[in-house]
């Protein structure tokens, strides 16, 4: 999940640089990334692509602790190995500690790590503005760089424009991803709404706060999370997208401003009322869930004390191995609004990535990894631990689809035809991210909707000087 941690401190960041820097002689790319293949055995380039091109050389990559890295480990980084003949060097963390350790090796002087694990959102676009990151365009577009069978259309549009910026290029191939979808307690829904799922949001609003009602709080009709975090703006936003409806709001902007950092929008109707959807069904929810995070939602779901859950898709295959009440979690996307009616519910997405730091001194070897790990032969074997495949086609493979419910993977699978981005490319996107979360939680505590986004309105147009 997206977390954002304070900086270590000075010391901290002096002995992780020691311990985990490789003893390297040549020189770093120049700062904003190099489009130059480096590390290259040959004197030239060779006519053809060659997996073998690099063979010998050694890599490092930092991952974050992680299902797609447990696929990984499954699926055997020795095969990469044995493909190529390049080493790898394994540097995993737990999630707490990657973000700090992830920043630091991005923004070393020297290098630490060739491929990283990829927050496709504000954190890498602000990596992106220091000058951090390899571009991977023109590796993607040189044939003796990228295989023939790589077919990198196979990626949605939506996925990739999370990590494509001002220069045109893009810095980061989807691992995996999260779209914000319902689920719903099947044993719940029959006893309080016999069996009839809502089919659209003020219904499900209505529903999830009948439940609430008719249990007197023994059960919660929904759970979302209600902490005041950065973790949450992406969840919310995908309420937002789909009370916006289909009209486009291209990044860097996203629906919040009229495509001017001077303009912002938050008054909107359509923006108002997916904030105004979110504290409703907050509301329909467990008294403290302004202290809960997903972790905390998702464990009161497993528990079989609330109907509807609405998170991250990821965390189906968690909740098909750990619920308590097996076979009894049902999936379904977003409810439709007024304004997705016809066109059918619109929903977010956050992503992982691949990438590569611009101070790597092997972009090349870097490279190859990325491109055997997110190739259409290997994803869908990773992918059946995160049920988060960013590929196309792997939702059709066989191998990854049958080890998935097949509900969440229609659901999923419906979801990602329409899903955008959730980021606001703003370096320094905490300002704008705070104050939506604390208009959320305004309307939650009994300001009216229409109050408390004319006030979001003015916090953000005072943003800009």
């Amino acid at each position: 999940m997206r977390q954002f941690k304070v900086v270590l401190s000075i010391l901290l960041v002096i002995a992780f640089l020691a311990a985990c820097a490789p003893a390297a002689t040549q020189a770093p790319p120049p700062a904003g990334g190099s489009s130059e293949v480096t590390d290259t055995p040959e004197a030239s380039a060779p006519e053809g692509f060659d997996w073998r091109r690099f063979e010998g050389e050694e890599i490092t990559l930092l991952l974050n602790e992680h299902p797609w890295l447990d696929g990984l480990r499954e699926v055997g980084i020795d095969k990469f190995e044995e493909k190529t003949g390049i080493k790898v060097n394994l540097q995993p963390f737990a999630e707490d500690l990657y973000w700090d350790k992830m920043e630091m090796a991005v923004r070393s002087e020297t290098p630490v790590a060739d491929v990283f694990f990829y927050s496709m959102d504000g954190a890498g676009f602000s990596q992106y503005k220091a000058g951090k990151l390899t571009p991977l365009t023109p590796l993607i577009e040189d044939p003796t760089m990228t295989s023939d069978d790589y077919d990198f259309e196979d990626f949605p549009e939506g996925f990739l424009d999370s990590a494509i910026y001002d220069d045109g290029n893009l810095y980061a191939i989807p691992a995996t991803f999260e779209a914000y979808i319902v689920f719903y307690n099947k044993q719940l829904v029959d006893e309080y709404l016999d069996g009839q799922l809502p089919q659209t949001m003020d219904e499900m609003i209505a529903d999830a706060q009948s439940i609430s009602e008719q249990s007197g709080g023994q059960v919660s009709g929904a759970v979302v999370r209600g902490v005041r975090s950065l973790g949450v703006i992406d969840l919310m936003v995908g309420f937002v997208t789909n009370t916006w409806g289909p009209e486009e709001a291209p990044l860097p902007y996203n629906m919040f401003f009229n495509d001017d950092w001077n303009a912002p929008r938050a008054n909107d109707p359509r923006i108002c009322e997916g904030l105004e959807d979110y504290a409703e069904l907050m509301k329909a929810g467990p008294i403290n869930i302004q202290a809960m995070d997903w972790y905390d939602a998702m464990t009161l779901f497993n528990q079989g004390r609330a109907a509807f859950f609405v998170d991250a898709s990821l965390f189906g295959p968690s909740l098909e191995a750990d619920n308590v009440l097996p076979d009894n979690v049902g999936y379904m996307t977003l409810p439709v609004t007024d304004r997705t009616a016809d066109a059918g519910s619109i929903t977010t997405h956050w992503m992982w990535g691949l990438g590569i730091p611009a101070n790597s001194t092997k972009q090349g070897p870097a490279w190859y990894f990325i491109q055997w790990a997110t190739s259409p032969e290997i994803e869908p074997l990773i992918g059946t631990k995160t049920g988060g495949a960013a590929r196309l086609s792997t939702w059709s493979n066989e191998t990854y689809s049958s080890s998935l419910n097949p509900e969440y993977v229609e659901a999923v699978n419906t979801a990602m035809e329409t899903s955008r981005p959730a980021a606001i490319f703003y370096d320094g996107d905490a300002q704008i991210a705070l104050p939506i979360i604390d208009a959320v939680h305004a309307i939650y505590g009994g300001t009216e909707a229409s109050v408390a986004c004319e006030n979001l309105q003015q916090e953000l147009q005072n943003l800009i000087p």
